[in-house]
């Protein structure tokens, strides 16, 4: 229903004039000129000049990120904030994005909520944009008459959980893209470099070293091996794709292996512990039942380990049991965490006690991305180094060898 909305509208660039006479242009989504025009008569405003707006010559559809959702929230909690009304800050914020797809989100969203939509109910059908957890805290808001103050909690949500991807996403994208260079480059001195070496070593009418010889061997294989090498890879690791997209069971186990693997595993860990309990820390300062807000906090996890696990936390809250002993059920959550909210569940400052203790692993898993950024550039430093100059040496090795029989 969402994808259809956005994909039939169209963006429309107009000018006109408003009942005191004053000039004004804006940007309307409709299906067409039509639409806009008895929209822009509705609204008081006389238009001039309607024009379907034009793609540029490298402008494309475009893509929409989480990250671009996470502005998205700050603009619209700042806009409301400054006693900007909602409609014309949609229309702001969608006349000014650059992401052509992006834009025509905004724009779609803002002609439901003023086709008399709530925005809860507006932003639930872009679900591929927007969750549940974001949903039902603009519910929340609406219903409390404190929009303004939940969209900037929204917001602080959005920005917190984006930076802790990002810190993620550099701890795993850094070293394996070293790797993958390194593994080009060695590709390449095998197919091109090592058969010159070959047709010079032929010459020299003696044995080579073991180590030149399976060097020379190994460029061999590539040569006439390599494209079935690259079919079955391609085809093993888009299996693997599809099968961890679409299994459960899969992610599962991956998910955990993760969790156990050294030095990134306690990465993994602490930003789980961080969404999780941001993501309770912001559902229970809206106000939403802790049943209810859990269901929430398992999707925010990003590990499915710990969504199965918060969700049988869930099960055993739901039945009368402290939120502290079903975390301790679990297994998944070391003492000090589970200690701060058996004191927040004490005092009655559960949201208060899960932000501090989202604050801190936020800055654990800063420092622990810090930390392994500095750990692993002399490790990859060496494995090139291993890699290049290995085969560099073994290319080398016989001209050595002949200069000291010279």
């Amino acid at each position: 229903m969402a994808n259809t909305a956005v994909a039939s509208n169209t963006p429309f660039m107009w000018e006109g004039t408003d009942r005191n006479g004053k000039k004004i242009k804006g940007k309307s989504l409709a299906t067409d000129e039509a639409t806009v025009r008895a929209d822009l008569r509705r609204q008081g405003v006389v238009p001039t000049r309607i024009k379907k707006q034009s793609k540029g010559l490298f402008s494309g559809g475009g893509t929409i990120t989480s990250g671009d959702i996470s502005i998205f929230s700050r603009q619209l909690a700042t806009m409301l904030a400054a006693g900007i009304p909602l409609v014309q800050a949609f229309e702001i914020v969608g006349n000014g994005h650059e992401n052509a797809a992006m834009q025509k989100l905004i724009l779609s969203i803002k002609a439901d909520v003023e086709g008399g939509s709530s925005l809860a109910e507006a932003l639930s059908k872009q679900p591929l944009y927007f969750d549940d957890l974001f949903v039902n805290l603009v519910e929340s808001g609406e219903q409390a008459g404190a929009l303004e103050s939940l969209l900037d909690k929204i917001a602080t949500y959005k920005e917190k959980t984006e930076a802790i991807k990002k810190k993620i996403k550099k701890a795993l994208t850094y070293p394996a893209a070293v790797l993958v260079v390194a593994f080009v480059v060695t590709t390449i001195l095998l197919i091109f470099v090592i058969p010159s070496f070959e047709d010079l070593f032929k010459g020299f009418g003696a044995d080579l070293p073991t180590f030149t010889r399976m060097v020379i061997d190994l460029s061999a294989f590539v040569r006439e091996k390599g494209f079935f090498i690259v079919v079955i890879v391609s085809g093993a690791v888009g299996t693997f794709l599809y099968f961890k997209k679409r299994s459960r069971p899969m992610r599962h186990f991956l998910d955990r292996m993760m969790l156990k693997f050294p030095i990134i595993g306690p990465i993994l860990q602490k930003a789980s512990i961080a969404r999780y309990s941001r993501t309770l820390s912001t559902m229970f300062a809206a106000g939403v039942p802790l049943v209810e807000a859990l269901e929430s906090v398992a999707g925010a996890t990003g590990n499915i380990v710990y969504e199965t696990g918060v969700m049988q936390m869930r099960d055993e809250v739901a039945t009368g049991q402290r939120l502290q002993q079903a975390m301790e059920n679990t297994d998944l959550f070391p003492n000090m965490v589970i200690q701060m909210i058996a004191v927040g569940e004490e005092s009655g400052s559960l949201d208060e006690m899960s932000g501090k203790v989202a604050d801190f692993y936020e800055a654990d898993v800063d420092d622990a991305v810090d930390n392994l950024s500095s750990l692993l550039e002399p490790m990859i430093m060496a494995i090139l180094g291993v890699l290049v100059g290995g085969l560099v040496v073994a290319m080398y090795l016989p001209i050595f060898k002949l200069g000291a029989v010279v």
